[in-house]
């Protein structure tokens, strides 16, 4: 069994850092967090589909679910749907033909994954470039919108927490359950655990200092967490499980995943059962529990020299990419002009955009290696439009750290993650997660003790420190 994680403390006369990193990451929430002509966007995607779909069977149910329903999604993440009708076999090439006859999707980006353990359909729309995952019959994954929906209101800061773990899984290529990675109710999981077992009463306070919370999930699962030995359950309040206990109450030949995590909804599942990358996994959160470690703690040569450099940024990273293709989405979904006041500061960059060189585990010739941007789709709704969607075969903004990358491998770090389990099996993925180890950049922290402080000016103090992060218009006073 894991230990219980130490308190993280940060140093009484340096408590401005900690809470510099808490507004870094409310600001990348707050401009990373879905707009209402992306919602637009994305329903239109799901509106396309469904016509489709009633075309074939008209007594067929199309029911979103994930991130999109949740509103926990980045910019380049899936939408995953559920078709729900009668059939003796699954449809999927059905499907799958019928959406290659619309020409709705681009011609090469529909794939059936039809021996993944949740099988799928896998598409590109043509007008947004927005990817989509479509599966039958899955009366999990609607529950589960409805149970990640009830945790949020129990945990206000869970949202902040998952959407930096996103993109932080996203940008090294982690994400995906289909390759290894992580998914996003996998990920969700994890979130909840750490605030029940590691924060209790702290997590329900929606004023709690986020960045502390980040480097302590970091900690835990990076460093502390005995992924041989323990499992992780939701229920009940949370705890950990012993692998040996479920092992014995499993069919004989079956063992636990790496990343043991029981289903709340269904106890017999293991959500993490194909995430077999899981140590690379844990490797990521080790690198980044050092990063923000060593970026907190006053008195070594990593901590930050000045205001204009970002906490955060070490870590992840917005690029022009990302940028632009919102603006994209924004101009021809947008309802409001780019000159009202109230739309440019809710849409400000945050500090982490651009600030930072590319950082371990990614690949410095990212973009010269990139394949072509795919050909233009005529649209229905963009007929006549001055340009196609930017390509967003380069918004990932770091690749996997392998010591070469090809432009195949490239392109599949944008996929986002898919909350469908499809784990197809290793061998036939085109990503291999192995030499991602070598590439570990780690730095020691000296040892010296942080301590936790709020975002007050500590008591006793006469004085009052302003930061201003000027580049998201985020002022904070101590």
């Amino acid at each position: 069994m894991p230990s219980t994680i130490q308190a993280v403390h940060f140093p009484f006369h340096h408590f401005l850092i900690p809470c510099r990193l808490h507004e870094e990451i409310i600001d990348f929430y707050e401009y990373m967090s879905p707009r209402p002509e992306e919602e637009r966007m994305r329903k239109e995607v799901v509106d396309r589909i469904e016509r489709v779909i009633k075309a074939l069977w008209p007594a067929a149910e199309l029911q979103m679910f994930g991130s999109f329903s949740t509103g926990l999604y980045l910019p380049t993440s899936d939408i995953d749907l559920v078709v729900f009708g009668m059939w003796d076999n699954l449809p999927l090439w059905t499907l799958e033909e019928a959406l290659r006859k619309s020409r709705m999707a681009d011609e090469n980006s529909v794939k059936v994954l039809d021996k993944a353990t949740v099988p799928i359909i896998k598409l590109t729309d043509s007008c947004t470039g927005v990817k989509v995952d479509i599966s039958f019959n899955m009366q999990n994954g609607v529950k589960a919108t409805q149970l990640i929906t009830d945790f949020k209101k129990t945990y206000p800061v869970l949202p902040h927490l998952v959407l930096v773990l996103k993109q932080f899984l996203l940008q090294r290529d982690l994400n995906e359950v289909f390759t290894g990675g992580i998914g996003s109710y996998s990920l969700f999981l994890m979130a909840v655990s750490f605030l029940q077992l590691h924060y209790q009463e702290d997590a329900c306070d929606p004023n709690v200092n986020i960045g502390e919370m980040l480097i302590k999930f970091f900690e835990l699962y990076g460093r502390q967490f005995n992924y041989l030995k323990t499992g992780i359950r939701i229920k009940d309040g949370g705890s950990y499980v012993a692998k040996d206990e479920v092992q014995r109450s499993m069919l004989d030949g079956y063992l636990p995943s790496m990343l043991y995590i029981e289903d709340p909804l269904q106890p017999d599942n293991d959500v993490g059962r194909s995430s077999y990358g899981a140590m690379q996994v844990k490797q990521a959160f080790d690198y980044a529990y050092v990063k923000l470690h060593n970026a907190v703690t006053s008195v070594n040569k990593y901590a930050p020299k000045n205001e204009a450099e970002s906490i955060l940024g070490r870590i992840i990273l917005v690029t022009q990419e990302i940028v632009e293709y919102r603006e994209w989405v924004t101009e021809k979904w947008g309802l409001h002009s780019q000159k009202d006041p109230a739309f440019n500061g809710k849409h400000r960059l945050p500090l982490m955009v651009h600030l930072f060189s590319p950082l371990p585990f990614c690949n410095n010739n990212l973009f010269a290696e990139a394949a072509p941007a795919p050909p233009a789709v005529s649209c229905p709704k963009l007929s006549g439009s001055s340009s196609p969607p930017p390509s967003l075969l380069s918004l990932s903004s770091l690749s996997s750290p392998s010591s070469s990358s090809s432009p195949s491998s490239f392109s599949s770090t944008t996929s986002s993650s898919s909350d469908a389990d499809s784990d197809g099996t290793p061998c036939k993925t085109a990503k291999q997660l192995g030499g991602r180890s070598s590439s570990l950049h780690k730095e020691t922290s000296g040892g010296v003790a942080l301590q936790s402080q709020s975002c007050s000016s500590p008591k006793g103090s006469t004085t009052k420190s302003k930061v201003r992060l000027a580049a998201c218009g985020v002022s904070c006073v101590y």
